[in-house]
This record gives structure tokens, sequence and C-alpha cells, in this order.
């Protein structure tokens, strides 16, 4: 992937268009839009963008469907952003994991099925750590104490995750690398069947964003052990870090941000930046993601651009740490 080219092409979109690129953009949309979502229902990336699909649908006046595609960790749900028509009617709400699952297909000698520098940024919605869950009957009253049984059964603790690689493998992969430990890995087709796996107590314990698992929290069903961010969270501030706990370096998060093709004209693209900015000032927005432990981390697309590459930068190499698995 070249990273330099995603960012150059990235801030250089807003200033791109002739006069045909400007028509396009004055009619645009003409048709309903396609949000796609590369997992099922009832994970981050679908918490970020139901709320973000209504509101975009009153500000441009034309449906914004919420297509979810799931399967591969996320792979075929951005392989079929990468590929659809350049022109603002599909769009891709798109979790951290979308920055290396290319570099996953290439531990295996495949051809990924798209690169990074197929989509243009358009906004940031949320940046929450992950967070280490166990359910209320689980005998781990701490991380100490998962790490503790989990070095004398290794390979019997078992976790969910949205899929090899994905958004919650992955800081489970940082965490067992730190700590010495080994877990079963279980993966699913997203971070909702993850989910719903872990509270059917299908595994011991799971990743997820706050969002999804704050209300089951609220319930008493689960209990949170540690987050993956660099401090405790205003929302669950008895939680500490896997820093604080002597984990150097293991701290990802799980956001949620908005691309289009490349080559989407740049006044579209200007366009549904402006209409992102609405977006995330509006309270009706904002509430619900408050509601749900997740706060917004709203970026415009200079800076998320930017973001986003340091992100690619930081975690391709936890992957190629991570290896192939199949020969672990």
């Amino acid at each position: 992937m070249d990273r330099r080219r995603f960012l150059k092409g990235a801030l250089a979109a807003p200033i791109v268009g002739a006069s045909a690129s400007f028509a396009q953009a004055q009619a645009w949309p003409t048709r309903n839009v396609t949000m796609i979502v590369a997992f099922p229902p009832g994970g981050q990336a679908d918490l970020a963008a139901r709320p973000v699909a209504l509101a975009l649908e009153k500000i441009l006046g034309r449906s914004v469907v919420v297509d979810n595609r799931a399967g591969a960790g996320g792979m075929l749900g951005n392989a079929a952003a990468a590929r659809a028509e350049p022109d603002g009617h599909t769009l891709l709400m798109a979790l951290s994991s979308m920055t290396f699952l290319p570099e996953a297909e290439r531990l295996y000698d495949r051809k990924p099925s798209y690169e990074l520098d197929q989509f243009t940024p358009i906004a940031r919605v949320l940046a929450d750590p992950g967070v280490l869950c166990v359910r209320s009957d689980a005998p781990w009253k701490s991380a100490a104490d998962l790490v503790a049984d989990a070095k004398k059964r290794p390979g019997e603790i078992s976790f969910s995750s949205s899929g090899n690689y994905g958004a919650a493998h992955v800081p489970f992969e940082m965490f067992q690398q730190a700590a010495g430990i080994k877990l079963l890995h279980v993966p699913y087709r997203g971070g909702g069947p993850a989910l719903t796996a872990f509270l059917g107590k299908q595994v011991d314990i799971t990743a997820q964003a706050p969002g999804p698992i704050t209300p089951h929290v609220q319930s008493g069903a689960a209990r949170l052990l540690a987050n993956w961010g660099p401090k405790r969270s205003a929302e669950y501030p008895n939680v500490p870090t896997m820093i604080e706990l002597g984990y150097k370096d293991v701290e990802y998060y799980i956001w949620a941000g908005l691309f289009a093709p490349k080559g989407t004209p740049g006044p579209v693209i200007a366009r549904l930046r402006e209409a992102m900015r609405q977006v995330m000032a509006d309270t009706a927005v904002t509430s619900v993601f408050v509601k749900a432990a997740s706060p917004p981390a709203y970026m415009d697309q200079p800076e998320f651009a930017k973001f986003v590459e340091a992100d690619a930068k930081r975690l391709i190499p936890v992957i190629k740490k991570i290896g192939r698995l199949d020969e672990k």
C-alpha cells in the first residue's frame, strides 16, 4: 500500500474537479445512497452507520440505505465499496481493520481484494478503545486473574472476534503477546455475532467497543476488566488500561469512519464533508452515541486522512508479527 499516495489523494480531493464534475455534484444525489457496513448488525460499524444515515437523509433529501455485507472480517464489504462506481451514491462506514486487512491477505500470498488507497476518507465518527469483557458469572475479577488462569490452561480460555485479523481479533493478539499467554480464538462474521456468542456462553471472553457492550454491563450480564486505550475512559473510570497493567504499547482503537470510493468527484466529496459536519453537530445523532457510552469523535477529512495513515503505519507491523494463523 502506498500510504503517501493515499494521503496526497485524500487531501487533494476537495479541490479537484472540472466543470463536468461540478455539474455532477450540483445534481448529486440523483438517487438513493447506499452506505455499506462490512459487518452484521449489532457491532460498532452498525452503531455508527444508522444514526448517521438517518441524519444524512434529511440533509441530502434522498434515502440513505445501510447495507450490511458481512464476511471475511470486513474484507467482502470493503471490497464491494472499493469496486463501486465513484459517483457518491455508494459510501462505506468502515472500522479500523480496513487499514490492515489487505496486509493480512498478503500473509497468505493472496492478492488483496481491495487496497486502502482505493478510498477517500470523508469523516471519522467514533474512536473507542476496545474493552476486555467477561460475563458476570466468570471467575476472573481482574485482568491479572485472567492471565494467571490462562497461563495454567494455555489454549483453553476462548474469545470471540469479528473475524480473523478483524477489529476484535488484533487487540487480543497484542494482549496475548504482551502477557505471554495463549487463548483460543473463535472468529465470527462480525462484532454483533461475536457479542451474541459471548452472551450465549459459547465463548468465555470477548473484545468489544463500549457502545455494543454497555447495555449488557448496565444490565449486570457482563463486566469489563481492561481497556485498550491510552487512558481510562470517562464512561468507565474504574476500568484500567492495558498500559496501566504493565502491557506496554498494547493500545487499540475500534474507530468508525465514512469513506467514498477513490475517484468520487471533488465537489461531491466537499458536499459530503459539509453534510457530515452538520451530522456530527446534530444532538439527535451525538446523543445516541453518548447514551451508548461511545462518545462522538468527529474528524474532518484532512485530520482524518492523517489519522488513518498513522493508524495503518502503527498496526500493519502488528499484523506481520501475528503472522499466518495456520502456522500457529
